[in-house]
């Protein structure tokens, strides 16, 4: 996992929430993660299986925020937890080795050692910079990714605010992923603005 880390806004409008993820999948984008804090159950399963669809025929994968029992229900790819959500090791213990559990891990390095050993994907740090949809009452120091670095293998994520230029100086200490709503969903084209985060990863 490499690259531009897509989560989708808290859009109810199935047809335009495809179009534009469909534009930035056909930029680049690495990975997609379907977030819409609130929807319903109908719309989320809507939604999602419309995702899974998608990603399915650009060879993506799609994990679900939150959701352990959507994640089974359509056979998504994984899931993404934040530290109120069902914990790491048990989504781990549901949906067995092959699947993607993602954590947030804010701006602590010990719940990154925590997820770690509960049997995380990745791990996503973050807000590093002011964003317009998470409300951060903490900043994430960019140094704490010199640290999360040389201690962990696995993919780190970063989030939070992320522009392609902002996320720069991130992606230069050795970060995998940088996850974006508003720069991609909000942009008028969002395969541009996709191509623009892929840019900051050149091939290994």
């Amino acid at each position: 996992m490499r690259g531009l880390y897509l989560v989708t806004p808290n859009w109810d409008d199935t047809e335009k929430l495809i179009a534009a993820t469909d534009a930035a999948l056909g930029a680049g984008a690495a990975l997609v993660q379907y977030r819409h804090k609130e929807a319903g159950p109908d719309l989320r399963k809507e939604q999602a299986a419309a995702l899974l669809a998608l990603c399915r025929r650009h060879g993506r994968p799609l994990v679900i925020n939150d959701h352990l029992d959507l994640c089974q229900a359509i056979d998504a790819d994984g899931v993404h937890l934040g530290h109120t959500d069902d914990g790491v090791q048990e989504a781990r213990a549901l949906l067995g080795k092959d699947k993607i559990v993602g954590a947030s891990c804010y701006g602590e390095l010990a719940l990154g050692r925590a997820a770690v050993e509960a049997g995380a994907s990745y791990v996503a740090f973050g807000g590093f910079y002011p964003s317009p949809v998470k409300k951060y009452t903490f900043v994430t120091p960019p140094e704490l990714l010199d640290q999360a670095r040389a201690e962990f293998s696995l993919p780190i994520v970063v989030i939070g605010g992320m522009t392609p230029s902002n996320a720069a100086p991130l992606v230069t200490r050795g970060i995998d992923l940088v996850a974006a709503i508003t720069s991609v969903y909000g942009s008028r084209d969002p395969g541009a603005a996709a191509r623009a985060f892929g840019a900051l990863f050149p091939p290994a």
